[in-house]
C-alpha cells in the first residue's frame, strides 16, 4: 500500500537520454496545414532562399523603403514573411524578430517544410574576444551550446558545428570581396539567458576561443545537422555588452546595408556551387 509509482523526473533533463533519430509526433507540416485551413491561405511555396533577422532591422528597412511585400502563402501563426528581390539572385524571403534558439528553430522547421533550401541567419551579438572595432560580422563555424533547443536534435557536445564546411569555405571566400565590411570566421557562444553573462561565463567562453555571444546559432546548426538542411549563421558584433556609453551602433541604416551585402555574397556562393549531398 505504501509503494510509490516510479519517478519520471530522471527521463526529462535536457541532456538526458533521448532518441534523437525518433520521428516527432507533432510535425511542422501538420501545423502549416491547419494554419492554411483556418486562415484560408493558398498553398504557395516560400522562396528557396530565406533570411532570419532577429533584430528586425532589415525587415523594417524593407517596409520603410517599399522593397518588401508580404508573402501570401506563409502559414506561420507567429510571424510575417516578407519577400524581396536581390539583383541577379531573384526572390528572397525574410522573417524578423525571431529571437532566441526555440523561436529561431521553430521558424526554420516551418520554412524548410514550406520550400526553403537555404537559410541565412544574421543576429546582433556581443563582443567576447576583442578582434577589432565594432561593428563587424563573424561567420560562425561552430557555436557553444549553452541553450536548450539543440539537445533535442543532437546528443550532448560542447559545440554545434556548421552543417556544411564546404559552403562555409565558399562563403568566406565570397565575403573577402566586400568593400568596407569586416568579416571574421570563428566560434560563438549561444545562450538562452543574455542577462546571465557573468564574468566567469565570459572568461570560460573566451578560453574556448569564442569571439561573440548570441542567442540562436547553436540551435540552428544542431537542427541543420539533424535534418540535413543548409543553414549558415552570422553574428553581427555591434556591442561590448553596453559596458561603455554609445554602444550598440550598427552602422549605416542600422546595419541593414552591410547585412544585405553579406547575405547577397553568401547566396551567390551557394547558388554557384554544387550541392553537398544531404544539404540544400
Amino acid at each position: 500500500m505504501n509503494a510509490k509509482p516510479p519517478r519520471a523526473e530522471a527521463a526529462w533533463p535536457i541532456v538526458g537520454v533521448k532518441d534523437h533519430k525518433a520521428a516527432s509526433v507533432f510535425r511542422p507540416e501538420a501545423l502549416l496545414r491547419e494554419a492554411r485551413r483556418q486562415r484560408e491561405l493558398p498553398l504557395v511555396a516560400v522562396p528557396e532562399i530565406c533570411v532570419l533577422d532577429p533584430d528586425g532591422d532589415v525587415v523594417r528597412h524593407l517596409k520603410r523603403t517599399g522593397a518588401g511585400r508580404v508573402h501570401e502563402g506563409w502559414a506561420c501563426y507567429h510571424t510575417e514573411l516578407l519577400a524581396f528581390d536581390f539583383d541577379g539572385i531573384g526572390e528572397v524571403g525574410i522573417v524578423g524578430c525571431a529571437v532566441g534558439a526555440p523561436f529561431a528553430v521553430l521558424i526554420a522547421e516551418q520554412l524548410f517544410a514550406s520550400g526553403c533550401r537555404l537559410l541565412v541567419s544574421v543576429t546582433s551579438a556581443g563582443q567576447i574576444t576583442p578582434i577589432g572595432p565594432t561593428p563587424y560580422f563573424v561567420l560562425i563555424e561552430r557555436a557553444l551550446r549553452d541553450e536548450g533547443t539543440s539537445y533535442h536534435y543532437l546528443p550532448p557536445a560542447t559545440f554545434a558545428e556548421a552543417p556544411d564546411s564546404k559552403l562555409l569555405n565558399r562563403a568566406e571566400q565570397a565575403l573577402r570581396g566586400l568593400t568596407g565590411i569586416s568579416v571574421h570566421r570563428g566560434p560563438t557562444w549561444t545562450t538562452d539567458a543574455p542577462y546571465r553573462e557573468t564574468e566567469a561565463a565570459i572568461a570560460s567562453a573566451r578560453d574556448l576561443g569564442v569571439l561573440a555571444v548570441e542567442m540562436e546559432a547553436a540551435a540552428l546548426y544542431a537542427f541543420a545537422n539533424a535534418r540535413g538542411q543548409s543553414v549558415i549563421c552570422f553574428a553581427h558584433v555591434t556591442n561590448a555588452m553596453a559596458q561603455v556609453e554609445g554602444d550598440f551602433e550598427k552602422g549605416e541604416a542600422d546595419g541593414t546595408i552591410a547585412t544585405l551585402a553579406v547575405v547577397a555574397a553568401v547566396v551567390r556562393a551557394w547558388s554557384a556551387s554544387p550541392r553537398t549531398p544531404g544539404f540544400g
